[in-house]
C-alpha cells in the first residue's frame, strides 16, 4: 500500500504467529532490486489486549525496528477495516492508537501526545528548550526536538524545496546527540495553517512522506507559536492534516492498496 506515497508493506500475521524474518532478510525485502521494496513494513498480529482490534510492529527499510509509523498506521487501520468496523484501536509499541476510516479511503489515526522531554526523546541536552542549537560539521543549526513515539528533529527552513534534505538529514540522523538516530523534518510555514515538510526518515532516507514527522513538525510549531491547532501539511507524496487535541494528536490522509499476494520467507 501507500499512505501519501510512503511505501507501506503489510505482513498480515494474525492467525499464523510466524516469527519476524531477520534483519538481513528485511532488508532485502525491502530494497526493489532485491524485493518489493518498501520504506516501512507493518508486522500485523494478534493483540494481547482484549479492546485492541489488532498489534503491530514496524520495521524500516533497512531492517531496523523502529516505535511508530503515522502512514503505515493508517495504512493498517485501512486493511483491518475491510472485513468489519471502522472505529477501532490497536496495539502499537507505543501504547494504543485509535483509528476511524472514512468511506473516501480517509483514514485518522491518533498518535498520542508529543513528548519534549529531551530524556525521553532521546536527545543529549540538558534541559528542556522550545529550541536547541546543535553543530554539525562546523555550523550551528536552531531545532526543535520530540517524540511521536519516535524521535524527530525539525528545522524551519525558507525554501523546503531547496533544503539540503539528503546531506544535512543523514548528519544529524546519526548525530551524537541523539543516542537512538532521529528523524529529521525540514518545514516551510507558508501561513498559520499551511505549511511544506520535507523528512530524511530514520533507516530509510528521505521518502515521500512522513506521518509521525507530519505531526512532529505541526506541534513543534504550535509549541513555538507560529501554527495553529490545525494544519494542511503538503509533503512530496500530497497532503496530510494534523490536528493538535487535548492529550492527543490526530493524523489524517489517504491510503490506497496497491497490490496484494504471498511470499515465502
Amino acid at each position: 500500500m501507500h499512505g501519501t506515497g510512503n511505501r507501506i508493506l503489510i505482513v498480515d500475521q494474525r492467525e499464523r504467529d510466524s516469527e519476524v524474518p531477520g534483519e538481513n532478510v528485511l532488508k532485502r525485502l525491502g530494497d526493489p532490486a532485491t524485493g518489493l521494496g518498501f520504506d516501512q513494513l507493518m508486522w500485523v498480529e494478534s493483540a494481547q489486549d482484549p479492546s485492541a482490534r489488532a498489534a503491530y510492529r514496524v520495521f524500516n527499510a533497512d531492517g531496523s525496528e523502529v516505535e511508530q509509523c503515522g502512514n503505515g498506521l493508517r495504512c493498517v487501520a485501512w486493511w483491518l477495516a475491510r472485513d468489519g468496523a471502522r472505529e477501532f484501536s490497536l496495539e502499537s509499541p507505543a501504547g494504543l492508537v485509535d483509528a476511524t476510516v472514512g468511506d473516501d479511503d480517509q483514514v485518522a489515526v491518533s498518535m498520542g501526545s508529543p513528548v519534549f522531554e529531551p530524556a525521553r526523546v532521546p536527545f543529549d541536552a540538558e534541559q528542556k528548550a522550545d529550541s536547541y542549537p546543535i553543530d554539525v560539521d562546523g555550523t550551528t543549526y536552531e531545532v526543535s526536538v520530540v517524540s511521536m513515539g519516535n524521535p524527530h528533529c525539525v528545522l524551519i527552513v525558507d525554501d523546503v524545496s531547496a533544503a539540503p534534505v539528503n546531506e544535512l538529514g543523514a548528519m544529524l540522523e546519526t548525530h551524537p546527540r541523539f543516542p537512538h538516530k532521529t528523524n529529521v523534518g525540514f518545514m516551510e510555514i507558508r501561513d498559520r495553517g499551511h505549511i511544506s515538510l520535507r523528512v530524511f526518515e530514520r533507516g530509510v532516507g528521505e521518502t515521500a512522506a512522513c506521518g509521525s514527522g507530519a505531526c512532529a513538525a505541526v506541534v513543534s510549531g504550535i509549541r513555538s507559536g507560529y501554527l495553529d491547532d490545525d494544519v494542511e501539511v503538503q509533503v512530496p507524496g500530497g497532503k496530510l492534516m494534523v490536528s493538535s487535541r487535548p492529550n492527543t494528536v490526530w493524523l489524517t490522509g489517504q491510503v490506497e492498496l496497491i497490490n496484494e499476494g504471498s511470499i515465502d520467507l
